[in-house]
Parts: structure tokens; sequence; C-alpha cells
């Protein structure tokens, strides 16, 4: 129990003056000193869920479904020798570790109609708990641009993307009011996950309310009107927005919504989630919103709105200075002979909506949705590297498998339990009985867990190091 979580007296005067007639607060204290239940998501770029099921069974974790989210369960899993961000299948990225409230964002804004959409940005993605479940809704198909203003959190964000096999997005690192003058008009979603106060996250740290004051909150939602402006901007018309928060206030939520409302009048449409999930009405304002007290799903204190736009807004005029793209696409002979080589040495094959790009010595697949923003705007990582040129050919990268390989190419090697530890904390290891030559696809238990490379009877280690656990392992 978290009997010492700190809940400011004025915020808890807040609380009482915007809480729901049918919940009280003697609940929504309770609920706050409670921890919270663990969470997952099935990553469904490395595995169905029926397939993560069964295999959960086996290791005797229980799943109860979340039921705003057809892949998230909240889990009950034995953690006392080996934590589940240590299990095999968390390191393969068969699952992300993900509060269920969370996953509510990319729920809203893929409703049905909104499958489709080829080009998104995740305003605010670090670690990328967000973005690694929208890459998953679009099937790694279209450009989703991952943008994450502190420079700090971009190398979890990426480490995570890459953990989960997911090519389809270029990273960026800017501020997000940015994004409605050098990309105006320009995706067909967008997710706004907006800094805030983080009211609702008392129940996993009991000091997130120590330095909590009104005026705090005041100032940051000047922060959120900016970024949804920003974000609005950048919408297509006809598309959809998902503004949410991990915060209860009023003024981080529903005034925010309202803002936009009130600055672009007929071009903003509110559009209802009480149908997203069985019960979302027990959590439903008037305008249609979700407004998530820690009480009434057992989770945390969380907030979604959905948002239309309906017509074309004039956007911010800026003045571009990008200099100098540093990429080139690589040339039709070029391109032919990477494949070839890619097919003939790890019996990969490049994915359809995708194109070869060089940057000095390395070959680059970028996303072809990405294309018309590459003179835009300019991005930290765009797709996925998958080699480096030298005299006898390409030397491949781990991406490549990690993001393109399935497990069923005919150049593989799997390894035993002692050796896939050995693996996953960065060391070389010698398969008993095994050798051969050239880069190999590395597996265990029939999941891709990295690319080596055979020297006589061991192979090298390709994990980046971002990767590398040292203890404590499966």
């Amino acid at each position: 129990m978290h009997q010492n979580v700190y809940l400011p007296p004025a915020f808890l005067e807040q609380i009482e003056q915007i809480l729901p007639d049918h919940l009280n607060m003697g609940d929504f204290v309770a609920a706050c000193q409670r921890p919270l239940r663990k969470s997952i998501r099935v990553n469904t770029l490395k595995i169905s869920v029926s397939e993560f099921m069964q295999r959960a069974a086996v290791k005797g974790w229980v799943l109860e479904p979340v039921p705003w989210c057809d892949e998230g369960f909240w889990i009950e899993a034995d953690e006392s020798l080996v934590p589940l961000g240590n299990t095999a299948e968390h390191m393969s990225g068969l699952f992300y570790i993900q509060e269920a409230s969370s996953m509510m964002p990319v729920s809203a804004l893929f409703q049905a109609q909104d499958h489709e959409a080829t080009s998104v940005l995740d305003m605010a993605a670090a670690p990328g708990s967000k973005s690694t479940q929208i890459a998953a809704k679009m099937g790694n198909h279209g450009i989703l641009v991952a943008n994450e203003f502190a420079a700090s959190r971009v190398k979890v964000l990426h480490a995570n993307i890459e953990r989960c096999g997911v090519r389809n997005t270029a990273l960026s690192n800017f501020d997000g009011r940015v994004f409605g003058g050098w990309l105006p008009e320009q995706f067909d979603a967008v997710l706004i996950d907006a800094p805030c106060s983080g009211e609702g996250t008392v129940r996993k740290d009991a000091d997130a309310m120590k330095n909590w004051s009104k005026e705090s909150v005041i100032e940051i939602a000047n922060t959120q009107k900016d970024l949804i402006e920003s974000a609005f901007h950048a919408l297509k018309p006809g598309g959809v927005m998902v503004y949410s928060t991990c915060t209860l206030s009023v003024e981080e939520n529903q005034q925010v919504c309202h803002h936009l409302k009130e600055t672009f009048s007929d071009c903003v449409e509110f559009e209802s989630l009480h149908d997203l999930f069985p019960n979302a009405k027990d959590a439903l304002t008037e305008e249609g919103f979700l407004h998530i007290f820690p009480q009434v799903y057992d989770c945390e204190g969380f907030f979604v709105a959905r948002i239309r736009k309906t017509a074309s807004a004039p956007a911010p005029k800026v003045k571009k200075r990008l200099g100098k793209f540093p990429f080139e696409k690589a040339s039709a002979k070029l391109a032919q002979d990477v494949t070839e080589q890619l097919k003939k040495t790890l019996d990969i094959e490049l994915p359809e909506n995708s194109s070869l790009w060089i940057r000095d010595k390395d070959v680059w697949l970028f996303p072809n949705a990405l294309e018309p923003m590459l003179g835009e705007l300019r991005f930290s990582r765009m797709g996925i590297k998958i080699a480096e040129t030298h005299k006898k050919g390409y030397r491949w990268q781990h991406q490549v498998a990690t993001a393109l390989a399935n497990g069923s190419e005919q150049n593989t090697v799997a390894l035993c339990v002692d050796d896939a530890r050995e693996w996953f904390m960065g060391r070389d290891v010698r398969p008993d009985g095994l050798s051969g030559s050239g880069e190999v696809i590395v597996t265990f238990d029939n999941d891709v867990i990295g690319l080596g490379k055979w020297v006589g009877n061991r192979v090298k280690n390709g994990l980046p190091r971002e990767l590398v656990r040292d203890k404590n392992l499966f």
C-alpha cells in the first residue's frame, strides 16, 4: 500500500469541486493509496494476441483483458526471481510494459474509420509506449513521426522502437509547437499526449504531487494550449486528433480542448468516446471526453479527447533553413544489388512501400510515405539502418533482423537458454556443434533476437549497447 502518498490539501479541494456526483472523495483517496495493477500490451508486430496468451499460460502468467485495448492485459506474474522487463519475451519485443489507461489514447485515435491513417504524428513520444502501439496499429505501413522534446529521452525512445521491430518511424527532437508551421496539414492523425502536472500518477509515484501548485497547473495549461494549436495545424482537414494527459484538472483537460474550439470555431468537432469500450459512459463528460478518476476503472487518473478537423485553417508562416539533406536516394542499380544480396545472404526480402537511401557508406530503408516531409523538417533518425558498405559487399545491421526477419529464414541459428542469456548480456556465444561464416539471424524460442556473425564456431554479438542487459535475466 502507498499509505504515505502525498496529496496536497489544495489539490484535494480542487478534486472535490470537479468530482462527478456519482463518485466520492473517500473512494478517490483510497484509490490513490493503492498500488497500480501491472499491465502489458502485446506487440502484434512480433506475435499475435492468441499466440501470446498461449505462451503466458505456459509461464503461469494470469492475464485479464483491458477493455479499451484489444492487445492490453493486466498481468499477475511471479517476479520474485525475474522481473517482467528481464524476461526473454520482453527483450524480444513481444510485449511492452504499459499502464492500462495510457493504452486508451491510441485506441481512441484508431477507431474503425481511422485504421487507414498513413501519416501519423506522435508529438510527445518518449519513452515509446504509444509510438510502438501506433506502429502496431499501422502494421508498420505509412509513416509515424515520433517527436520528443527532451533530448535525453530520445535514446530510450529509439531503443524501444528498435526492440519492438518498428520500421516506419522518423524520430525528431523539437518543441512540439514547431509542427503547425513546419509541417502544416501533413498528417492524417495526430496524438498529443501532452506534458502535464501528472496528478493521475500518484499510484505509481507516491511523491508525484510534492511540487504541485495551482499556479504550476495554469502555467502548464498555457503550454498545452500552444501544443494543441500546433497539432491542429499539422493535421489534415478531415483528420482526427487525440489529446490526452495523465492529470485530472479541468484547466489542463477540458479547458485546453475548449480553447481549441474557441480558436478555430467550426473547424473543430468533438467526437464522443461513449462507445470506445463497455462502461465508457462511467467516465464520459458532457462533451464526449473521457475524464477518468482512478477509482472508476482501477487505473491511473487520465483524460482523453477525440477531435476532428472539419476544415482547413491558415497555418503560421515560418522561415526554413535546413541546409543540405545528407541522404540521396539509391540508384536503381544499387537498390537492386542491395536487395539481391540481402536475399542471398540472410533470406530477407525488403518490404513494399519503402525505398533505399544512402548516406556516406550507410544504407537506410525509408518508408515511402516519409518522402513529402524530407525537405520540410530535420529528423534525427529516419527508418532503419540496414547496412554499411565495404569492399566485399554489405555489413548488415541489427534492425535488419529485428524489423525485417521473422525467424523462418534459412540462415538462422537457434540458441539454447544459456546462450540466449549470454546474448542478451552482449556476449558472443558458441552454439554446441555448430559453425559457419558470415552474418546470421539469431533466434531463441522461435523469436528473432538479433543479428550475429560467425567467426569459426563462435557467433559474434551484434546487439546494440542500449539493448544489453547485464543481470537477473530469465
